[in-house]
């Protein structure tokens, strides 16, 4: 009886525990000429993906040797922002809008730091720059109406941009959230 719990345990395991997880975010792609290098390449960082400290040090190293390298920006900005160091992700993502103004979805996600560092004003700023680029984001037109609604005391401007989000995806995962709070503003501006 041991042996088959043990058996279960171990097939259970290998089924659900080795599952990778899918990252819609764009992937560092290393820069021309070394490849075999970069993240779960065979190259001086070793072999297998990176993690943690290893990948954002070995990005450091990867955009000061080639400032250039928008796709090392954007990933050293991404992994920063996924590991919660918001503040220190503004910096990549920064120098990633500096070569391409219009990527919307960094401009979002560097928003999105400067709320999480305690910048409201500036998360703004970010947002309404993103909308001039593309104003049916459905991500950029939720976090300006979480920012005003809850940081900038603005609910009345932040519901416009829920009410925008939840028709550019009614049928998003998110989406009976979003209706929840454009009831709750309705209801405490009536």
């Amino acid at each position: 009886m041991k042996k088959l719990f043990v058996l279960i345990f171990f097939a259970a395991f290998a089924l659900f525990g080795c599952q990778q997880k899918d990252d819609s975010k764009p992937q560092f792609q290393p820069p021309v000429g070394q490849a075999g290098q970069g993240p779960q390449g065979s190259g001086p960082v070793g072999s297998g993906p990176l993690q943690g400290f290893d990948k954002v040090k070995m990005l450091q190293e990867v955009a000061a040797k080639d400032p250039k390298n928008i796709n090392a920006w954007i990933e050293l900005g991404n992994i920063l922002m996924d590991s919660r160091r918001f503040a220190e992700a503004v910096e990549p993502y920064q120098k990633a809008l500096a070569m391409d103004p219009k990527n919307v979805d960094v401009r979002v996600d560097m928003g999105t730091c400067l709320r999480e560092s305690g910048k409201p004003d500036m998360a703004i700023k970010e947002y309404k720059k993103a909308l001039e680029y593309n104003p049916n984001h459905m991500n950029a037109n939720k976090n300006m109406a979480v920012v005003l609604t809850y940081d900038l005391k603005d609910g009345k401007q932040g519901l416009k941009y829920f009410e925008k989000a939840l028709a550019l995806a009614p049928n998003a995962p998110d989406a009976g959230t979003i209706k929840a709070e454009i009831d709750k503003i309705k209801a405490a501006t009536k």
